[in-house]
């Protein structure tokens, strides 16, 4: 990387419970898609749900808090939505994102439409 070049550092928030695996896969692929010399994606729940249980509450909450600790300490520059809705795990994401200071991106139909739609939940 020169240093005239920025790189931007991004969360790569999506829906997981449910198809578990099918969304794991979803989002590595657009990890591939995204990252290039200037966007690093971020996206810590395809390592903690190879040893964490999304169906079991424990898991999940510790998956989730994993999740928030790249916003506490401002690890992530934006945090961007994919899928085809905001579940609940990604309205925390929101909310913390929006407290501290870090641009929410809508990348999808869905999830503009839903941060269109709900928007007082969390601004």
């Amino acid at each position: 990387m020169t240093e005239n070049k920025r790189t931007t550092t991004v969360f790569i928030a999506h829906p997981i419970s449910g198809d578990v695996r099918g969304n794991m896969e979803r989002v590595l692929r657009i990890c591939q898609k995204v990252h290039t010399e200037h966007i690093i994606p971020v996206a810590p729940s395809l390592v903690s749900l190879q040893y964490l249980d999304d169906t079991v509450i424990e898991d999940r909450n510790l998956g989730i808090d994993a999740n928030l600790e790249c916003f506490h300490r401002r690890f992530v520059d934006e945090l961007w939505l994919f899928g085809d809705h905001i579940s609940a795990g990604m309205w925390q994401e929101i909310a913390l994102a929006r407290e501290v200071g870090i641009p929410v991106v809508a990348k999808t139909a869905g999830t503009l439409r839903d941060l269109e739609e709900i928007p007082q939940i969390i601004a």
